[in-house]
């Protein structure tokens, strides 16, 4: 007999529970996305010492940090938000 939540659905059907792990999923991509960008932007910087910055260097170094910070500050704080609502809802049993 599946198991039921205080909504009347299991977990397996509850849209909460659904729309978190479809959060979880988004999260885990953007968190992802935004440490390549962040290495990315590492890796440009070094090359750009070795050769010497060049405008473009500079630019390409600027938008790959600034896009990584645009996708990693929300995505960490999702992220977190997540695991504190499925610890509540172990602690709780549901």
């Amino acid at each position: 007999m599946p198991e039921h939540t205080q909504t009347g659905h299991s977990p397996d059907e509850d849209p909460v529970v659904r729309r978190r792990r479809q959060v979880e999923r988004w999260t885990l991509l953007a968190n992802r996305v935004g440490y390549l960008l962040l290495a990315l932007a590492i890796a440009l910087f070094v090359i750009a010492f070795a050769i010497g910055f060049s405008p473009a260097m500079a630019t390409l170094v600027i938008v790959s940090l600034v896009l990584s910070f645009l996708l990693l500050a929300p995505s960490i704080v999702l992220g977190y938000a997540v695991k504190a609502a499925d610890r509540e809802d172990a602690e709780r049993g549901l």
